[in-house]
């Protein structure tokens, strides 16, 4: 071989290295963006099962809070005291107003009175609950049914209800409409 072909074999060996170089450089290139690409992937997939996690959640609060309302709803001993004085109750402000006029005859009795006075609170929540939007139950800490409204502010019902069956106060009717006004 002479020199000539020696020198043209020599540029094409160094024009195929710096191709080479430059594939290799290409193909680091395409590395590190798969590596960000399959980072990406990851984020995108960890913050999908966030956000399941997140609907799950809500979807479980929200069928609590459903059984909790049926549940509060029944009022029992309130809806037998209410058939026998003519009072139906069917969840309005004035079926509130119409137990606030009652003859307190259950006073006699504090057990009586505290029962009664625990569904009383109890149908004052599922009142508020049904007419007042964005109120729902919770349960607080310590189990007790508290009545939620939209601005987060919370009514203890249930001692409402029990204030309301032994002293007469607050009326029922009254703390509705303070609810429903915010």
């Amino acid at each position: 071989m002479d020199r000539r072909t020696a020198r043209q074999t020599d540029r094409q060996d160094r024009q195929t290295d710096g191709q080479d170089r430059q594939t290799d450089g290409q193909d680091r290139q395409t590395d590190g963006q798969d590596r960000q690409t399959d980072g990406q992937d990851r984020q995108t997939d960890r913050q999908d099962r966030q956000a399941e996690r997140r609907v799950a959640r809500q979807v479980a609060e929200r069928d609590r809070e459903l059984a909790m309302a049926e549940m509060y709803g029944e009022c029992g001993l309130l809806r037998e005291l209410a058939e026998a004085s003519g009072v139906r109750l069917d969840d309005t402000v004035d079926s509130l107003t119409a137990l606030d006029q009652l003859l307190p005859r259950w006073r006699d009795d504090p057990q009586v009175s505290q029962w009664l006075g625990t569904d009383a609170g109890l149908y004052l929540g599922t009142v508020i609950r049904r007419r007042v939007p964005g109120a729902r139950w919770r349960l607080a800490a310590d189990g007790r049914p508290l009545m939620v409204l939209d601005t987060g502010f919370e009514l203890d019902a249930t001692a409402i209800g029990r204030d309301w069956a032994v002293q007469g106060a607050p009326q029922l009717a009254a703390v509705y409409r303070a609810a429903g006004d915010g």
